[in-house]
């Protein structure tokens, strides 16, 4: 950040009076509101940092270190007494009287737009540090940022550049915001349409390569032939042979490969087997055509739902970071998995993961699905808590538009899974149901 901009930051910060609430709602981003309703956003990445106004979102995800902890009982309520510029650095340092303290205990929030050493950092009255956003050690820089250590000054900054007026920092920094989360939308489609287009691509592969129902029946034939004629020529095996020369029923002479690892009075028994498996395949190459088309269709709504996203928000909804990994950890390959305001969302892909779903939901489980339209099963996982209504909104959205392509008006039909009752695969019938109506607007997708 420039010299100048955080002047102009400055002197508008100092006509509030209190903090109502500060928060991190991005990993490097800290949004703290001024009297009640103004929001003001520092994003504290390194080598990128800036300060941005806009509306006051919810974040993504509940932030529980001790920064946040202690950013939230200190610096929440609490009264500016001060808000200055130490030594005209790229430093805002705001003196706070905390609404925690019982005497007029005094604590400081220091931003740090110095480059590599970014930083967010709480301290007490005889500059010791509290918390910070990130420690440094000794290893890394000469100034320790770690609890209960000193926090020693920045070494002197030489002010280059010139100075300029911002005759409106209210509309400039909304001007920044616009610009940083038009770069961000664009960059994050650009990594999450890859990442979804890859998944098509590998489905669409395998559909590709699904063997012929026609050709696994000629193959059974043509096995289940290999399996009698070796029968009947058992005695002309020997152990050491890697083929069988003979002639077959209709006295045409045929040559039978033989199995490496398998003896002799084996081989029939190996053939016999392998007729059943093209028997089984042929039987049930259509399910898995099914599955996997099911599953494309998927990933095509996603895709278009993704292309169409408005915000950063609502793209890390439908392709939340912490979603892979959590689904490595615990395993999952059954289903689809989102995050919506720190509440996990399972979302079956097609009718094998929508059975799966069902089973693997507990009682107090959240179920929904599309009033009398095949869809996707949907499981809110609720940890027997209460679901806010915007919880249940959003989810029900993100079942609608994973489902089905048409625009419309739906109503989504949700209940404790303790009350749904499986018919037959993933038909089931349900009691004492909510509805939720979503209107769908060709592949947009709102939440």
């Amino acid at each position: 950040m420039k010299y100048y901009e955080i002047k102009a930051i400055v002197d508008r910060l100092q006509e509030f009076n209190y903090i109502t609430k500060a928060r991190r709602v991005e990993d490097n981003t800290i949004e703290l509101i001024f009297d009640r309703d103004n929001s003001y956003f520092f994003n504290m990445t390194r080598g990128n940092s800036f300060v941005y106004k806009s509306d006051s979102i919810r974040p993504l995800q509940g932030y529980k270190a001790p920064f946040d902890t202690l950013l939230h009982s200190l610096v929440s309520a609490s009264k500016i007494i001060n808000i200055e510029i130490p030594n005209k650095d790229r430093v805002i340092r705001f003196e706070l009287s905390a609404k925690s303290s019982y005497k007029n205990k005094k604590v400081y929030l220091q931003f740090e737009f110095t480059g590599k050493y970014t930083n967010a950092i709480l301290i007490d009255e005889n500059e010791v540090v509290i918390e910070a956003l990130r420690h440094i050690d000794s290893h890394s820089s000469f100034r320790v940022i770690k609890p209960s250590v000193e926090l020693l000054p920045i070494p002197p900054f030489k002010l280059k550049e010139k100075p300029q007026q911002i005759e409106d920092i209210d509309k400039y920094l909304k001007a920044k915001y616009i610009d940083f989360e038009t770069k961000r939308v664009n960059s994050l489609k650009k990594q999450k349409l890859l990442s979804i287009q890859k998944k098509r691509d590998k489905l669409e592969k395998l559909l590709k390569n699904l063997p012929n129902p026609d050709k696994l029946i000629e193959d059974e034939k043509k096995y289940k032939n290999y399996a009698n004629i070796v029968l009947a020529n058992l005695y002309k095996i020997k152990p050491y042979d890697k083929k069988l020369k003979t002639y077959d029923f209709e006295g045409k002479e045929i040559t039978i490969p033989l199995p490496k690892g398998v003896v002799p009075n084996r081989v029939s028994e190996y053939y016999f087997n392998l007729s059943k498996k093209m028997r089984a395949k042929a039987k049930n190459i259509h399910i898995e055509k099914e599955n996997l088309s099911s599953k494309i269709a998927f990933y095509n709504n996603m895709y278009n739902a993704i292309k169409e996203a408005k915000d950063s928000y609502e793209l890390e909804l439908l392709v939340p970071k912490r979603g892979k990994s959590q689904r490595k950890k615990e395993k999952l390959k059954e289903c689809e998995l989102f995050w919506i305001d720190d509440y996990k969302v399972l979302i079956g892909r097609n009718s094998k993961e929508n059975q799966a779903l069902l089973k693997i939901a507990k009682s107090n489980d959240i179920w929904m699905h599309i009033r009398d339209i095949p869809s996707s099963h949907l499981i809110i996982k609720t940890d027997k808590q209460n679901l806010p209504e915007s919880v249940i909104k959003k989810a029900a959205k993100l079942c609608v538009d994973f489902s089905i392509s048409q625009a419309g008006d739906y109503a989504v039909d949700y209940c404790k899974r303790k009350f749904v009752k499986i018919q037959e695969g993933s038909r089931v019938e349900y009691d004492k149901y909510k509805t939720v109506h979503v209107r769908k607007d060709g592949v947009e997708i709102r939440v």
